[in-house]
């Protein structure tokens, strides 16, 4: 599983550790670049001019509580991008609010998933989001042609 690359969004330093030791912990050994904030996130995808990124991840987990631009609003740009709108996005969040929840498929995440609070079974989410995200879940080429 180790040649697709996961852009991990997440301000919180403990849950950024948390979900990496959990990858490492599943043995998932994907490259894991991590955003701090949201405008880092669309810095890394779209370059700081919007003409190009770093990166073309292949999963982006993605938390919704977030300084500078909030998730929601990093989803938005995903999906109303050329370049980024076939990318599999999950919400990874803390959040129980209903609100975040509709507002995120609304604008086209492929998953949510709320943090679970014990680690086995943050580690057992982890696990199953790697399993499919990285190995089963096939995505289009970065611009398929219509």
């Amino acid at each position: 599983m180790s040649s697709k690359t996961i852009l991990l969004v997440e301000d919180n330093p403990d849950d950024e550790e948390l979900t990496i030791l959990a990858f490492q912990q599943n043995h998932i050994s994907n490259a894991i670049t991590v955003a701090h904030d949201g405008a880092e996130a669309l810095d890394l995808l779209f370059g700081p001019d919007g003409q190009g990124g770093q990166m073309q991840p292949s999963i982006i987990l993605l938390d919704l509580k977030l300084p500078k631009v909030d998730g929601l609003e990093v989803l938005r740009r995903i999906r109303g991008d050329e370049r980024t709108k076939f990318l599999p996005v999950v919400i990874l969040t803390s959040s129980r609010e209903e609100q975040d929840l509709i507002a995120s498929y609304r604008l086209g995440c492929n998953s949510y998933v709320r943090k679970p609070v014990n680690f086995a079974e943050f580690l057992e989410a982890v696990r199953q989001l790697g399993l499919y995200w990285l190995l089963l879940n096939e995505t289009p080429a970065r611009n398929p042609v219509p």
